[in-house]
């Protein structure tokens, strides 16, 4: 009794951990875009930013609270737009304290000139008209434009006489603390984010290729270029034979143990035929192998399933047992649509990337990566693109609003999309449809890469059929990529 029910504590505990660690990686490619990690960026350090100038004010109780709205807006201004006009570290400090150094300014100007209100938060009109113009004629000319400036150039009019150096020292002090932290995250994190959050740059160095259709041979060196961008890739081509004796026999020779295998099916003995049928299936894999190792320089290997469940399922499986994260398969099509194997491959585990071959290709140098938004898929399909290209070669992304889209809003998506990866990647916005789209561009280039649209709902997928349906009459290679869900 004691211990059943020890193991269903144990298995209560793993379903656990599987369900945290799912609910992590749906976190982690959620927050993969650029506008959600700035947000959620926004969210973490501005209040902890706030927070450690507030726990330095009441330790040095010299250092002024009327500080600390400047520095949260200007805060903001930083972290939402890392790499926009103003996210200057620079500027961002010298802009602040400038503001300051005008409205002590100012103050001192108006009580010297002026005759000042009598009331202790009232400012004179003349004063708050000089601080912002002198924070203006001066930030103006030395670039270093920062909102807040005024904000700090008014609260200086608020100041009480003892305090205003240190109302100055106390705006360059927390502005610094802020700038130096905001650098250490963009340098750190916000930066190389491709290679530190996204997982598509990381993951898919390890590459199965089932050896089906009339060009596998150009789908196996799609994935072998792949894989051969990380130092730890490999490729594992899978034969997949319906007769487990056949099945033996091919193992057996790709081992090197036999010459050739006497394969006994339904109580006939058919050596010479089957021989002769595994002698050249073997020296093909053999071959093709060799050709990725030498050519690619990336390791490959050979694997034969038996298919006793659905094609799929072996391929899946073999995945799994080959500790493969991608699946490169060739197209396969029935009555205009995908074959029931390759949509049950989209259902697994694994990522799987569908190439369609027109010519049997086997070097993509100018890639082109059609996108609807910012996804953790769109980052798959734009690391792909530039594994395949190369350093020599040219990527473009490109996305099509129609003709009421709002193109400046695109235009942000696809710079925030290509922005994080090294490599040469233009961008294009089109105001045609997608299918008009491709059916103009995609002559310039090698392969088109594409998402399954596997996000979208089934009602969707029936009024506007995905986009890979509809691209038969390109004359171009095709890349279907979908993400495991």
């Amino acid at each position: 009794m004691f211990e059943e029910f020890v193991q269903r504590v144990r298995a209560l505990l793993g379903r656990l951990r599987r369900a945290e660690r799912r609910e992590l990686r749906e976190f982690r490619r959620w927050a993969e875009t650029t506008d959600r990690l700035v947000h959620l960026s926004v969210l973490v350090f501005v209040p902890l930013l706030i927070g450690l100038v507030t726990l330095l004010s009441n330790a040095v109780p010299q250092l002024s609270f009327l500080l600390f709205p400047p520095l949260a807006s200007g805060s903001y201004t930083l972290f939402v737009d890392p790499r926009g006009k103003y996210a200057d570290p620079v500027q961002f400090v010298a802009g602040l304290t400038i503001g300051a150094a005008c409205g002590l300014g100012a103050l001192w100007v108006a009580t010297a000139v002026l005759t000042l209100p009598s009331g202790q938060f009232q400012v004179a009109a003349g004063a708050a008209v000089l601080a912002t113009l002198a924070t203006g004629l001066i930030t103006w000319p030395f670039d270093i434009e920062e909102p807040s400036a005024y904000s700090t150039a008014l609260l200086a009019l608020l100041v009480q006489p003892t305090q205003r150096l240190t109302f100055l020292g106390s705006i360059f002090l927390a502005s610094s603390i802020v700038a130096v932290v905001f650098v250490v995250w963009r340098n750190r994190f916000y930066d190389r984010r491709a290679t530190v959050l996204y997982e598509s740059t990381t993951g898919d160095d390890h590459v199965l290729v089932p050896m089906r259709g009339e060009h596998a041979h150009a789908t196996a060196m799609l994935g072998a270029r792949l894989a051969a961008a990380h130092e730890a890739g490999k490729v594992v081509l899978l034969d997949i034979v319906s007769d487990t004796g056949a099945a033996e026999t091919e193992r057996a020779m790709l081992n090197g143990g036999v010459e050739a295998g006497t394969v006994e099916a339904g109580g006939v003995n058919k050596t010479d035929q089957v021989s002769d049928a595994v002698r050249e299936r073997v020296e093909r894999l053999e071959s093709r192998a060799a050709t990725i190792e030498t050519r690619v320089g990336v390791p490959c290997q050979v694997v034969v399933a038996t298919g006793e469940e659905s094609a799929a399922a072996t391929t899946l499986q073999a995945a799994e047992s080959t500790n493969c994260d991608l699946i490169a398969a060739p197209y396969e099509s029935e009555h205009g649509a995908l074959t029931t194997y390759l949509r049950e491959l989209f259902r697994g585990r694994s990522d799987v990337l569908v190439h369609r071959s027109r010519n049997g290709r086997t070097r993509w140098r100018r890639v082109l990566v059609p996108v609807r938004r910012a996804s953790d898929v769109a980052h798959h399909m734009v690391d792909f693109a530039i594994r395949l290209a190369g350093g020599s070669g040219r990527v473009a992304v490109a996305t099509c609003i129609g003709d009421s889209g709002d193109r400046r809003r695109a235009e942000s998506m696809l710079a925030d999309l290509a922005e994080p990866f090294v490599g040469d990647i233009e961008t294009r916005v089109s105001g045609t449809d997608i299918h008009s789209f491709l059916g103009r561009a995609s002559p310039e280039y090698d392969l088109v890469i594409i998402g399954a649209s596997q996000d979208r709902s089934a009602a969707s997928r029936f009024i506007t059929p995905p986009t890979f349906e509809r691209l038969d009459d390109l004359e171009t290679d095709v890349a279907i990529v979908d993400r495991s869900h």
